[in-house]
């Protein structure tokens, strides 16, 4: 059975921060949880919590065990969000599900109570590899704008872009 872990924000965001071995430092993390969420196919777990763990002393590990150390008292830089793309091939695919099937899929991304709580999108301008096809939102040559065109978007990409942000709570970073 393929199982995907996910570990709570808490260590997301703290395993981009990486200190050298002159400034580690020993951090009380005793009391401390990671929420374990499981999703797995041909079984019920849909981004289920199924463990929560404590954060315990480990000793040396050994080199052949995969550690991150984790100093909260350092920090290198902002952490702004986790989140994915909405691309033609994306919103096509969500167009095609059954309503309720494309509710799951906003509560299981975007809610932050009974799914991942995606905190931000990106999307792309004009067609890319992720495309049905290939257009773009201004005619060769039209220096002026005057063909100016969004049309393909408003098909599938557009309204799939404005349930994500109403189902995130009304606002979410879109790149």
């Amino acid at each position: 059975m393929n199982r995907i872990l996910l570990l709570s924000g808490l260590c997301v965001m703290l395993a981009f921060t990486f200190p050298t071995s002159d400034t580690m430092r020993v951090v009380d993390l005793a009391g401390k949880q990671i929420v374990v969420y499981t999703t797995a196919d041909s079984t019920d777990y849909r981004m289920s919590n199924t463990a929560t763990l404590q954060f315990s002393d480990f000793g040396q590990p050994f080199e052949t065990q995969p550690c991150v150390f984790v100093d909260p008292t350092k920090t290198f830089q902002t952490f702004l969000g986790i989140g994915g793309a909405i691309t033609d091939a994306s919103a096509e695919t969500f167009a095609k599900l059954p309503k309720d099937k494309q509710q799951e899929v906003l509560q299981q991304y975007f809610d932050k109570e009974k799914g991942i709580g995606y905190s931000l999108l990106r999307t792309n301008i004009h067609s890319c590899d992720f495309s049905s096809g290939s257009y773009t939102y201004v005619d060769e040559g039209d220096a002026a704008l005057k063909t100016f065109n969004i049309a393909h978007d408003e098909q599938y990409r557009l309204p799939f872009i404005k349930q994500a942000i109403a189902a995130a709570g009304g606002q979410i970073p879109l790149m």
